[in-house]
């Protein structure tokens, strides 16, 4: 028995409805204002559609949002330096880290919403487990950090997505002053932070 394929119109409908939520997303002001009827209307589809293709709300935040991170996943997975698995540890924790950033900043609402459905909990999400084992694993490789999975946990609250709605969206903080931020805090547990020599001030 042959493998179904799905109706070019399914097909057409569910792109139309993640475009859709990608744009609603990108402009609200909170990701509570993004409902399904909203997505329904913005993709000119019916509501129905919506919760067959997706189950629910939940469901197409997650479907988004793994759509939009799997060039991210590809290049940690397969790609070159600095996030590919061909990196040394002690480079690609602090590239890992700014991309998972970026990638927040770039999607804050998105990233938003999706931590607000695990369970009230962003550590249920499927991307936090992910990101959580590959971080773990690496400062296993490296000198220093004790507790590789506390470590690792410590790390990526930094860049949690309330956090970075607030400091970009309320605190009004440069993208590129939070990237440094980050690559500072991290050199800080990883102990790659530079001294100053003994010339400087203070």
């Amino acid at each position: 028995m042959t493998e179904r394929r799905p109706r070019k119109d399914a097909i057409r409908n569910r792109a139309a409805v993640l475009a859709a939520a990608d744009a609603l997303f990108a402009r609200c002001e909170h990701p509570e204002e993004v409902t399904m009827a909203g997505i329904a209307t913005a993709a000119g589809v019916g509501k129905g559609t919506l919760f067959r293709a997706f189950g629910d709300r939940t469901g197409l935040i997650r479907a988004l949002y793994e759509a939009r991170l799997e060039p991210v996943r590809t290049t940690v997975e397969e790609g070159p330096p600095p996030l590919g698995p061909a990196t040394p540890p002690l480079q690609r924790v602090p590239a890992l880290l700014d991309a998972i950033l970026c990638f927040k900043l770039d999607n804050r609402h998105l990233a938003l919403a999706l931590e607000q459905t695990g369970a009230d909990s962003p550590y249920r999400t499927e991307h936090y487990e992910r990101w959580h084992a590959l971080l773990r694993d690496l400062l296993r490789r490296i000198p220093g950090p004790a507790d590789s999975g506390f470590t690792a946990h410590v790390l990526l609250a930094a860049t949690r997505a309330d956090l970075v709605e607030y400091l970009a969206g309320e605190q009004r903080t440069p993208r590129e002053e939070l990237r440094r931020q980050l690559a500072d805090f991290t050199a800080g547990v990883l102990g790659t932070r530079e001294r100053p020599g003994p010339d400087a001030e203070g």
